[in-house]
């Protein structure tokens, strides 16, 4: 089975893209077949990889009634593992595209469907904001994870997206769940960072990855040289904590997989 992971918090600077960018390509270092699809109009994730010439369609041509298949959207990147679902500006028209429209929210799980068996993992940036794009990527998707900046108020508006979540799960997708919540910028120089830690654990508790995401400059400077971490500097602290938290995804997934296996063969028996 595709596991399929929303990253979202409508809380801007969190680290959000990075860690979308930088997960899927440690996934596909670990030899997973991993799709990153960028749903944020600012489509950070895509110039990441890619020159805005480059990308002929986006995921507003897949999500707009369908103008363009998924498989045609695709675009491969230097590592054979990870592919990209490119995104661009005009996905901030979508809302207003599809208003009105009763299958709005079932768009993107509509979309991937002829596609996810060829993947292992899809990643799915989102926008910092809870509009169709972000309902599109939860209603699509097997699992939430939700970054969170070491800072003061960190926590604020998380109460917003976790109604979000339960507004989902409680009708279009059953199946969602929280596959965990990460630090991200952390510092551990600084008493914020370390009261924030503490902070955030005692609302979280074991949904928090033990895997925290440092404050580390190449993580900044990678994607203008259109690289990720593991690529641009693959012996900085910034790579290393991405493929710790990869290998935390991977193993959550397949906890997760084996209890839902499991409580199928009970209900058989």
């Amino acid at each position: 089975m595709t596991a399929i992971i929303t990253i979202a918090n409508q809380k801007g600077g969190v680290g959000k893209t990075t860690t979308a960018i930088n997960l899927a390509a440690s996934l596909a270092h670990r030899g997973k077949r991993t799709l990153l699809i960028d749903l944020d109009p600012q489509a950070n994730s895509t110039i990441a990889f890619f020159e805005a010439s480059d990308v002929a369609l986006s995921m507003f041509e897949v999500l707009s009634d369908a103008r363009a298949e998924m498989a045609k959207v695709i675009m491969p990147t230097k590592d054979p593992n990870l592919f990209v679902g490119p995104g661009r500006l005009a996905l901030a028209k979508l809302e207003q595209v599809l208003a009105g429209q009763f299958d709005a929210p079932y768009k993107l799980k509509d979309a991937l469907a002829p596609v996810l068996r060829e993947f292992d993992y899809v990643i799915l940036d989102t926008p910092p904001s809870l509009g169709i794009l972000t309902v599109n990527a939860m209603v699509a998707s097997t699992h939430l994870l939700v970054p969170i900046q070491a800072a003061y108020f960190a926590i604020e508006g998380t109460d917003d997206l976790l109604e979000t979540y339960e507004r989902i799960r409680a009708r279009p997708n059953p199946a969602l769940q929280v596959l965990g919540v990460v630090i991200t910028l952390f510092d551990r120089r600084t008493n914020i960072s370390r009261d924030t830690h503490e902070q955030i654990r005692s609302v979280f508790g074991g949904v928090l990855f033990k895997t925290r995401i440092g404050k580390n400059v190449r993580l900044e400077e990678s994607p203008a040289y259109k690289e990720t971490i593991l690529t641009f500097a693959p012996k900085s602290p910034g790579a290393a904590d991405y493929k710790k938290l990869a290998a935390e995804v991977i193993q959550r997934v397949e906890r997760v997989e084996e209890n839902r296996t499991a409580r199928r063969a009970e209900d058989a028996a």
